[in-house]
């Protein structure tokens, strides 16, 4: 579906509204669509400077158990943006960082804040906490999604190649859960995308069953293989992540010398498309996961894609804490 051609009645921002982001799994094509139309709507009203303040008194509570700069500053800038308030909380500063149930946290925090963004370690604890609360739960990150980037990757896309239906992403490197979001969104809007890991780092097998269908469904398709050549031969997108995610501080050395092959460097893209445009959700190591002349070439929308965090979140919140 291209994005001019997209219903945004309000039927689909009603159905919308109150609902939790935990994954993109639980959206679907015409869901996704509507808020990448909305993120870009949006954008262009930022920066005219003719942003409404759409949340008016609302406060969105930012639980953090992992580092965080692009996840943090964007979901704070964008609650400021929408004339709302955002609330910092580092889990060890709470009471369930002391043993307090996550039941008993959902539902307190429900009686204050209207949406909690978590970023933690475990996603069975975030849908516990969505379990328990009756606000609206979105997930700014977990050992197994991050459907918030996702959003923000395809919005990037759509900037910068328009109709992305039918178009083809490289994703590179560790099989983690930056890869599971970007795969679920690319097989929603019916792009084609291959995911080429060392062995014993693929992309979670359970869930590589699902997106295999969704991508059916919606005309794209999604593979798996071990050699980054044939992921990215012809690709429009080419994708990477760092080789060691936080909490794998231990594995680096040996994952250093695992990936050194699945490094994206000017002979890899040569593979790809003239016109590639490539993509990082950072941050980035230079020189391990990517060269320095691809990141900082001219390919490179990395930036533009962090920004586009920013816009994409602010559909996300305007939608559903409204």
């Amino acid at each position: 579906m291209h994005l001019s051609a997209v219903n945004i009645g309000h039927n689909i921002e009603d159905q919308l509204k109150g609902r939790d982001m935990l994954t993109l799994l639980d959206y679907t094509n015409e869901e996704i669509t509507y808020l990448l139309h909305k993120a870009l709507v949006m954008k262009k009203e930022t920066l005219s400077g003719k942003m409404p303040p759409i949340l008016p008194g609302k406060t969105l509570g930012m639980i953090f158990e992992k580092h965080s700069t692009r996840t943090r500053i964007s979901f704070e800038v964008g609650m400021v943006q929408l004339g709302g308030h955002a609330m910092y909380m580092n889990a060890r500063d709470l009471q369930i960082g002391r043993g307090e149930s996550i039941h008993d946290t959902g539902k307190v925090l429900s009686e204050f804040l209207d949406g909690v963004m978590i970023r933690a370690n475990s996603h069975e604890s975030v849908e516990e906490l969505a379990k328990h609360a009756s606000i609206p739960i979105i997930n700014g990150l977990t050992d197994l999604f991050h459907p918030c980037q996702a959003l923000a990757d395809l919005l990037t896309m759509i900037e910068v190649k328009g109709s992305i239906v039918g178009k083809r992403i490289a994703y590179v490197g560790d099989g983690n859960n930056v890869a599971h979001s970007l795969v679920i969104g690319a097989a929603n809007m019916g792009m084609h995308i291959a995911v080429a890991t060392p062995a014993g780092y693929e992309f979670n097998q359970k869930l590589f069953a699902m997106v295999q269908k969704i991508a059916a469904a919606n005309g794209g398709s999604v593979i798996q293989t071990y050699d980054p050549v044939e992921a990215v031969e012809n690709a429009d997108v080419v994708y990477t992540d760092v080789w060691t995610s936080m909490g794998q501080e231990e594995e680096s050395a040996h994952r250093l010398e695992v990936f050194k092959d699945f490094q994206i460097n000017d002979k890899l893209v040569g593979h790809a498309k003239k016109d590639y445009m490539f993509l990082h959700c950072l941050p980035a190591h230079r020189e391990e996961e990517v060269s320095a002349s691809v990141i900082d070439g001219p390919n490179s929308y990395v930036f533009q894609q962090a920004g586009n965090r920013l816009h994409a979140q602010k559909a996300v919140l305007a939608t559903l804490l409204k």
